[in-house]
């Protein structure tokens, strides 16, 4: 696994001192917290105070996981847990159980902790600018991790971990121009959203579009969100089928969940996953790889959850006062049904 040992940390830091040089010079960086004493809970008792005072202090982090909705999500957080074991980074980890509310509750308490530094990943794109001006004027440095934010003052956080959401939208864009390019329309288009208002919902379904429309004879007739979940996918779905008498020639489901749901309803229904509708989704897991090789889904553009050993590498950063560029990208790749076989042994989640 990414991060599971001490070449892949110094591989992280690499990319992040990359990403410093492209940024330039006029990137913003947010100064470190002042170091504070650790949690006494923290400290062994057996300890003498003379031993005590000698200790390097390690770094405290406050980590709001926005829930656990999906296979994604839990090999996200288990990345988080492991790399910031390996990184000896002390995590105090919440979840928000897909609510801003107890999210921003996390992060208060996180503040009142007197963390180093907070990071989270936000449940929906907007609401955060009072949370983070609380943090802010506790001197605590604040990374976005998966999800972005809409605030007007962007300095309020030091950096966004995370894919680029618009261009996962455009792949599987050009993956359907490409798939459709020697049938006649009109191709009728089902479209499984997540989170209503979240920013890979929101991103995702942009840059499809903005590729499809290449395709005027490709239409969205259906969409509605799903929750990025395997229930909802399936209950949604059945809907569309419904509605539709299953005239439904694509599917463009936001993530790997919510497809593996719509396989469901889709089978159920009476048609063929991957040959009567054209399937294509988002994240790369485990699962949708192995239907890949069954043929039920066509293609899934990989969204990368191992983000831990980014996320803990630039936390040390931040704390050591070097500047970050404001957004970090890590690699990600699109699989077909050619090279599931080959690729899903390959599956870490």
């Amino acid at each position: 696994m990414l991060g599971s040992n001490r070449t892949g940390m110094a591989l992280v830091h690499l990319l992040i001192v990359c990403c410093v040089l492209l940024a330039g010079c006029s990137r913003e960086a947010a100064a470190p917290a002042d170091p504070r004493p650790e949690a006494d809970e923290s400290r062994s008792p057996d300890l003498p105070s003379e031993a005590i005072a000698g200790e390097k202090r390690r770094i405290v982090l406050g980590f709001s996981q926005l829930g656990s909705e999906s296979d994604w999500r839990n090999a996200n957080t288990r990345s988080i847990r492991e790399a910031a074991k390996e990184a000896d980074i002390e995590l105090l980890f919440d979840n928000a159980e897909q609510s801003q509310e107890k999210q921003i509750e996390a992060i208060r308490r996180f503040i009142e902790r007197k963390v180093d530094v907070i990071a989270f990943a936000p449940v929906i794109e907007t609401g955060w600018e009072d949370i983070l001006t609380e943090a802010r004027q506790a001197g605590i440095p604040v990374i976005l991790s998966d999800r972005a934010v809409q605030i007007s003052d962007p300095s309020l956080y030091v950096t966004f971990i995370g894919a680029d959401f618009y261009e996962e939208g455009r792949k599987a864009g050009k993956y359907l121009l490409d798939k459709k390019r020697n049938d006649p329309g009109p191709v009728i288009i089902a479209e499984l959203q997540g989170t209503e208002g979240s920013s890979p919902s929101i991103e995702r379904g942009r840059g499809f579009r903005d590729i499809i429309r290449e395709r005027p004879d490709m239409n969205i007739v259906y969409s509605a969100p799903a929750d990025f979940t395997v229930e909802k996918g399936a209950e949604v779905m059945r809907q569309f089928l419904r509605e539709s008498g299953g005239e439904i020639d694509v599917l463009f489901a936001h993530n790997d969940d919510m497809a593996l749901g719509a396989i469901e309803a889709i089978e159920a229904y009476g048609l063929r996953p991957g040959k009567d509708i054209v399937i294509i989704s988002v994240d790369g897991t485990r699962k949708a790889f192995e239907m890949m090789v069954e043929g039920k889904i066509n293609c899934v553009v990989e969204c990368n959850p191992l983000l831990g050993p980014i996320l803990m590498q630039a936390v040390r950063e931040i704390y050591e006062g070097r500047t970050l560029p404001k957004r970090i990208v890590p690699p990600e790749s699109v699989f077909t049904e050619v090279l599931a076989e080959k690729e899903v042994a390959n599956r870490q989640y």
